[in-house]
């Protein structure tokens, strides 16, 4: 079942995935979101920027692949909306982001992610700061204030998921996690 908190996660990252802006989802769009995301970490690694190229790309062919209902090469907020949130069709896919994104930020390869950078590369996506802040602290900020890279990369796959709810996550909606 999927919780009101799911559909706010989902509408937010269809809205932040376009990157320009027209209202569907297309390949030039995942090209456009990585490129501003690596830009936002020049000091990470380029297999680490490659890494996040190439899970922007397979997320682009799995939703083409899975979502275009229409077979118009573009996903519109009604596809993207129907099935991204189904686990058995996007588990691997949201996982290989979801590591590939965390790992980029983890620019000294100790397994944490600083804050400057975590607000940097989330800036890049398109979320707000304030959000991207309480989504941080949520994340329970250590060793240096940094946020340990697999606690990041399990809170994308949270986001992912219809049933959660009340989930660090839903900073970035806004909307206060219980």
């Amino acid at each position: 079942m999927r919780t009101p908190e799911a559909n706010d996660r989902i509408q937010l990252v269809f809205s932040l995935f376009d990157a320009d802006g027209n209202g569907f989802l297309e390949p030039d769009d995942f090209e456009l979101m990585g490129t501003r995301v690596v830009a936002a970490v020049p000091g990470a690694g380029d297999a680490a920027k490659g890494a996040l190229l190439g899970s922007l790309r397979r997320y682009w062919t799995t939703l083409v692949t899975e979502l275009d209902a229409n077979g118009d090469g573009r996903i519109s907020p009604e596809e993207f909306t129907a099935c991204v949130l189904n686990p058995e069709r996007f588990a691997e896919t949201v996982d290989e982001f979801a590591r590939a994104l965390s790992a980029v930020g983890d620019l000294t390869g100790e397994g944490f992610v600083a804050r400057p950078d975590f607000i940097a590369l989330m800036t890049a996506i398109g979320f707000r700061q304030p959000n991207i802040e309480a989504l941080f602290d949520a994340l329970g900020p250590a060793q240096g204030d940094r946020v340990a890279v697999d606690a990041w990369a399990e809170a994308i796959r949270d986001y992912y998921r219809p049933e959660k709810s009340g989930i660090a996550g839903d900073l970035l909606t806004g909307k206060a996690a219980g």
